[in-house]
């Protein structure tokens, strides 16, 4: 590559080999435009000084509290404060929680199609401070496509309410709801926290 005297037009030239057309230019300034609009994202600053792992450890799976205040702001008007306790639980533990809270239920599949859809509710608001490019990033396989279709279905559409009820549905049915509440409750607890310090 040869050197300009002029600065200016080896930066363009670098940015050209990024960004080879102004369409591609164009769409990667519209993308961090629409960037700097959304929330700034939880940093959370944490230290273990005295090596007390297990308080640690839960500080960082409830994010310092903060995904009980979501819980609490989401669900204040239909969910009381035992029901907003237990969904927070099964997001810090859902391992441990999930089969000591659907062995106390009579009807199993209407608790999982709630479940999943207070879950569901939870992680779209935890996730709305990201753009879908860095979300797509936290979607973890096997789920990843079925996750970002749920964390971006807008089920109050009229001509869409069949299929996300399909969805659930079909979670349910072929036995995938277990492992679907664990990976929306470990995908909350990664959202919730921007950045760990």
């Amino acid at each position: 590559m040869i050197h300009s005297t002029d600065p200016q037009l080896d930066y363009l030239r670098l940015l050209s080999q990024q960004f080879p057309s102004i369409q591609a230019a164009s769409t990667e300034i519209i993308s961090l435009t629409a960037q700097l609009s959304l929330p700034k994202g939880t940093e959370h600053f944490v230290s273990d000084v005295h090596g007390e792992y297990e308080a640690l450890r839960h500080l960082l799976k409830n994010a310092s509290g903060s995904i009980r205040r979501r819980i609490d702001e989401l669900f204040h008007d239909s969910l009381s404060a035992s029901d907003r306790q237990h969904l927070a639980t099964l997001i810090y533990y859902p391992r441990q929680k999930l089969p000591l809270m659907s062995q106390s239920v009579d009807d199993k599949e209407e608790w999982y199609r709630v479940t999943l859809l207070r879950l569901v509710k939870v992680a779209r608001n935890v996730a709305s401070k990201y753009p879908r490019t860095t979300l797509e990033e936290f979607l973890s396989e096997p789920f990843a496509d079925l996750l970002e279709e749920l964390l971006t279905e807008q089920e109050h559409i009229a001509d869409r309410v069949e299929y996300y009820r399909s969805i659930v549905e079909t979670i349910i049915t072929t036995g995938s709801a277990d492992a679907l509440v664990v990976a929306l409750a470990e995908l909350i607890q990664r959202l919730a926290i921007a950045r760990l310090h």
